[in-house]
């Protein structure tokens, strides 16, 4: 008997010797694991946070036009900025215990373990907030073991780098809520219109309820799931003393309405003119050694939004039910910044942009640049030449070419620079070519900003060299700021997501490519298309628009058989529009020609409504000159057709309009019928 005692006292020691062995071992295990975590922790550092985020556009005023995102739509906010129902109400569904632990939940680990033997497989799910976390920004949403073991490595690390704070605004901000929405912040812009930080009770509950399952309880697609789950949810909220039971039956009881509808409708602003913003974007980004792909950024840009709105508005009026296309842009003299931008007539349908990537034959539009070239180089705006029926001659005298004018007709008598400019005559345009010397033509073109080659053609004059609306555009832009180099651009600014300002538009370095004198005068010749003054075989090519115009125009059209121009300005703002088809066919239909016309007009008018017309100031070195059309002398009461004219002054006119000298040279014919290269100097 003593014996059996005594086997059963040892039996007893072997026993707790071995459980604490068992114990020491397993504590040992767990102290070594736990050790090995830290020091994996330590040597791998803080989990990355980045994620995609969508970027937002801006227009001039710093209202939001758009965004840009490359996977996943997202407006990362802070936690301050979201709702703290919306706060409480994540908390009390998915972790409520959120803030006592580091990071797993061990009480329903365990549960939803016990859960997962009995079944046999992956069934049950016990995350804490930052096991999601983890998941969103790492991994995918398989229900399997190596993924489970990686996410509680990641939220380890999380939870051993980051403050809970910081962890729950990152959950809050890559959470999945359907529709293609990231975020509670596109979340609430979606189902709501509305930001984060404005959510009621009751939407921050249809808002969490949506995160259990995206695909069955959206509110748009499953209204009756989304409706118990909220309740659910409230109910929640309740019994953990988050609400209280007022706040919990009226939200129970309130109807929320969905704005998701007009999210899906609403007409995205100028998505051409953004194409450009995210282009410009990426190239100034990656210039500063910044990854645009990160997203996050707010870039403002230089859009105009009135501008925009009455520029598509004018388009959808007057584009003919036809396959005709349209370019439209607008720019600022002083800065170059792009104020309204419309690449087609639909983006769905085709997102190529006329204005940016077309590549069109200009016609008479080319005419200002030659001029230009034309002013330095010994013309003035009464600088006459003899326009008849010419044959020109070119390549060695292999190559002949004889222009013509719309009409068909030819003056018999010689004109000045201003009256072949306002009736667009092409054999002046090519005289001029042939005196000035297609160097000094391309080199103009260069200075201007246009990007093109020059063949040795005469027809070069009348613009038969393929170039885009955007490069016309600009150079008349030029000619507007005075003869500045002034570049066009989209954006004034970019903020990344920490909202640091990365980029800021540089100043316009005053750099000027031709003299503000010719500048000026070059701008004043192109006012005459709107006056009849000078109509005479031709009419003055802006006639049509002058009924509407209220304000002085510097301006001037061009026609192919396939493309339409008209591009022009005031001292504040230029406008240039193309029409054309995209391939083939030529433009027949009065309708189709009239749209060009009608499109800049309205929109210049609409652009500048209620404001003072504007003048265009003369630079010192130009004065102004009443003078007769016909003759280019002095105007007096004897002479009908009289204009003012800007000259520079050493180009002011001596004789007057009736002396004898000039009278006989108006009704003079040259005998020359070749090139004819030489202008009448009507100056002493």
């Amino acid at each position: 008997m003593l014996r059996t005692a005594y086997v059963k006292k040892k039996r007893k020691r072997l026993f707790f010797r071995r459980l604490l062995l068992f114990a020491t071992t397993a504590l040992t295990a767990l102290l070594t694991m736990y050790g090995g975590l830290l020091l994996y922790a330590q040597m791998t550092g803080a989990p990355s946070l980045s994620v995609p985020k969508a970027s937002v556009f801006l227009d001039e005023d710093g209202k939001n036009i758009g965004d840009y995102f490359s996977a996943e739509r997202r407006y990362w906010v802070e936690l301050d900025d979201i709702s703290p129902f919306l706060v409480d109400a994540v908390v009390a569904t998915e972790d409520r215990n959120f803030y006592k632990h580091n990071g797993f939940d061990y009480k329903r680990i365990a549960g939803a373990l016990l859960k997962d033997i009995k079944n046999r497989s992956k069934v049950e799910g016990a995350s804490t907030l930052t096991q999601q976390y983890a998941r969103n920004l790492h991994l995918t949403h398989a229900k399997t073991w190596k993924r489970k073991a990686n996410e509680a490595l990641i939220a380890f690390r999380l939870e051993r780098f980051y403050d809970k704070d910081i962890i729950l605004e990152g959950y809050l901000n890559t959470v999945y809520f359907g529709h293609g929405m990231y975020g509670v912040e596109a979340a609430s812009n979606f189902y709501f219109g509305k930001t984060a930080k404005d959510l009621t009770l009751e939407e921050a509950a249809v808002i969490t309820a949506i995160a259990k399952g995206p695909t069955i309880y959206s509110p748009v697609d499953y209204p009756e799931n989304s409706k118990k789950r909220k309740e659910l949810i409230l109910t929640l909220m309740e019994s953990q003393g988050v609400i209280s039971n007022e706040q919990a039956v009226r939200a129970k009881d309130t109807s929320i309405v969905l704005k998701a509808d007009e999210w899906r409708n609403k007409k995205q602003i100028a998505p051409y003119f953004l194409d450009e913003v995210w282009k410009e974007a990426e190239k100034i980004l990656s210039e500063k050694g910044r990854y645009p792909a990160e997203g996050g950024w707010t870039i403002r840009t230089t859009l105009n939004t009135h501008h925009q709105q009455v520029a598509e508005e004018i388009v959808e009026k007057w584009m003919p039910e036809s396959d005709l296309q349209v370019g439209f842009t607008s720019m600022d003299p002083k800065t170059g910044g792009i104020t309204a931008l419309i690449g087609g007539v639909n983006y769905a349908e085709s997102s190529f942009n006329r204005v940016t990537q077309a590549k069109r034959q200009p016609g008479s539009v080319i005419k200002p640049v030659l001029y230009a070239a034309a002013l330095e180089n010994g013309f003035n705006p009464l600088t006459f030449l003899m326009p008849e029926k010419t044959i020109f001659t070119y390549d060695g005298g292999r190559e002949t070419y004889e222009p013509k004018n719309v009409n068909g007709k030819f003056a018999d008598q010689p004109i000045s620079l201003a009256q072949a400019l306002a009736i667009s005559d092409n054999i002046y345009a090519v005289k001029t070519l042939e005196e000035v010397g297609y160097d000094q033509y391309q080199n103009m073109a260069d200075r201007l900003g246009i990007d093109v080659s020059f063949p040795l053609a005469p027809a070069i004059a009348l613009g038969t060299t393929e170039v885009t609306l955007m490069d016309m555009t600009s150079a008349y832009n030029r000619i507007a700021s005075g003869g500045v180099e002034i570049k066009p651009n989209t954006i004034i600014s970019i903020t990344d997501g920490e909202g640091k300002t990365v980029y800021e538009r540089p100043k316009p370095k005053k750099k000027q490519v031709m003299t503000e004198q010719d500048a000026f005068v070059l701008t004043h010749l192109l006012t005459g298309m709107f006056d009849p003054v000078f109509n005479d075989y031709s009419s003055a090519t802006g006639l049509s628009m002058r009924q509407k115009q209220t304000r002085p125009y510097a301006a001037k059209s061009g026609t192919t058989i396939s493309d339409q121009y008209l591009i022009g300005y005031t001292p504040s703002l230029t406008a240039g529009v193309w029409n054309g088809f995209d391939v083939g066919e030529k433009l027949n239909s009065i309708e189709d020609q009239a749209a060009t016309k009608k499109i800049w007009i309205e929109f210049m008018e609409a652009a500048h409504g209620g404001k003072t017309p504007e003048p265009f100031i003369p630079p010192d070195g130009v004065s102004s000159v009443i003078v007769d059309v016909e003759t280019g002398g002095l105007a007096v009461s004897e002479c009908e057709r009289q204009r003012l004219m800007y000259v520079k002054d050493q180009d002011m006119p001596q004789k007057l309009c009736t002396d004898k000298s000039l009278q006989e040279m108006k009704s003079s014919t040259d005998d020359d019928k070749g090139f004819n290269l030489f202008p009448f100097s009507f100056f002493d």
